[in-house]
């Protein structure tokens, strides 16, 4: 008899569902998976490496640009762990606006992670559904920092500017009729925030579409329920963080275990699965939506009632004021000065993480007492998701790997970082 071998296949980096530059070697008999390769590193950014040749300042747009479906919440580990280590206390106002703006960002994440994981697994409608929504949430990023999406609106000491008192509208043209136009400015009347609490209030009505859509459909139960399981103990081993860990039913968030911010004044609970399969992931996700958007509504609610500065006072960390710098020689000097060769924190050590939409983002930072870190060192969560695509997709067929790195919300920013 010929000897029987096992066929070899490769998986990506230009296909649909390799979401972005995964190349995978998949081992296969037949048509079940019995080794898979993940082969990383195609879009290598040295995201580390340029850091230390950077001011401190002069590395926060990079943040955005490695989970670039999360970005804010990028910013905010890193700016914390500056914060670290030059005891900088951030005004409370800033505080807040960090953790509506965590929470927005942590919703745009799991809309994205739906729609395209949806796809992925062959449900077309609610990508369209989930993109409706990120539409808005996009305009509030757009709002505060004038980007789309690299927004690097987080600074170190507080955020760049307070929330705008209006948001940009809709205007006539072409292709518009008045009346849509209207109805389209409708909720843009009133300030950022009004904008924001009309979103929360019509946002859990459009969880419940998706779940419509999905939760108890067949199909999508067929391609979910006890595809990629992973028991509480060997995702504790794995060192899974976020919705893939608590999927498996362990319940640790970083907000709740080691509140940072304003975390720890605000009602919330932490979604965690049963089974530990994609099928739960799915249903954490989605109720990590509701519950951010809950986070969301309260901090609307403070930051309505309670004006205040935004940034600390210090400008030897945080730029003066425009009108000062053109009328006052010393704040000139001090806008210079930073904008040049920015700020030296104290030697030492620090890590910051946060509650990423994805698990625990972590910045490791060395200071030699230069105005640039000596080591810097991202704990990006998809990294440790994607060491474990061998064992999540061993036994399981050639079409569940799709389901299985949809599952792990992958972006390769952070891990080819």
């Amino acid at each position: 008899m010929s000897e029987i071998r096992n066929y070899t296949l490769n998986f990506g980096p230009q296909h649909p569902s390799a979401h972005g530059v995964l190349r995978l070697i998949l081992e296969l008999d037949g048509e079940t998976i019995v080794r898979s390769d993940a082969h990383i590193g195609l879009l290598h950014r040295g995201t580390e490496k340029l850091a230390e040749y950077k001011t401190y300042n002069q590395s926060l747009p990079y943040m955005d640009r490695l989970d670039y479906v999360s970005m804010m919440s990028n910013e905010h580990a890193y700016c914390m762990a500056i914060e670290k280590l030059a005891g900088i206390e951030v005004p409370e106002r800033a505080q807040y606006i960090r953790v509506m703006f965590d929470e927005m960002t942590r919703i745009l994440n799991h809309l994205m992670w739906l729609g395209a994981h949806a796809l992925d697994i062959g449900a077309m409608t609610v990508f369209l559904y989930a993109f409706r929504e990120r539409e808005d949430l996009m305009d509030c990023y757009e709002a505060v920092s004038g980007a789309r999406m690299h927004a690097a609106y987080y600074r170190p000491g507080g955020v760049y500017r307070d929330l705008p008192d209006e948001m940009p509208k809709y205007e006539i043209s072409d292709r518009t009729k008045a009346k849509e136009v209207a109805m389209l400015n409708e909720d843009r009347q009133g300030s950022m925030l009004d904008f924001i609490e009309a979103f929360t209030e019509r946002f859990p009505g459009y969880v419940d579409e998706y779940e419509t859509l999905l939760t108890d459909n067949r199909i999508w139960k067929q391609r979910t329920v006890d595809i990629g399981v992973v028991s509480p103990e060997r995702a504790y081993q794995l060192g899974f963080t976020g919705p893939m860990l608590r999927g498996s039913g362990i319940a640790w968030d970083l907000r709740k275990k080691q509140p940072y911010e304003v975390y720890d004044q605000l009602d919330f609970d932490i979604p965690v699965g049963v089974n530990g399969d994609c099928y739960d992931r799915y249903l954490v996700r989605v109720a990590e939506m509701r519950e951010s958007n809950k986070i969301i509504q309260q901090c609307v609610k403070w930051l309505k009632e309670n004006p205040g500065p935004v940034m600390v006072e210090n400008n030897k960390i945080a730029p003066p004021k425009r009108e000062d710098a053109k009328n006052n020689m010393e704040s000139l000097i001090h806008h210079f000065k930073l904008f040049t060769e920015g700020y030296s924190l104290p030697e030492g050590e620090v890590y910051s993480a946060v509650e990423h939409p994805k698990g625990e983002f972590g910045i490791y930072m060395v200071s030699d007492g230069a105005n640039k870190p000596y080591r810097l060192k991202i704990r990006a969560p998809g990294y440790t998701h994607l060491a474990a695509i061998d064992e999540m997709a061993k036994g399981h067929l050639l079409a569940d790997v799709v389901a299985i790195i949809g599952t792990q919300d992958i972006v390769f920013g952070e891990i080819d970082r």
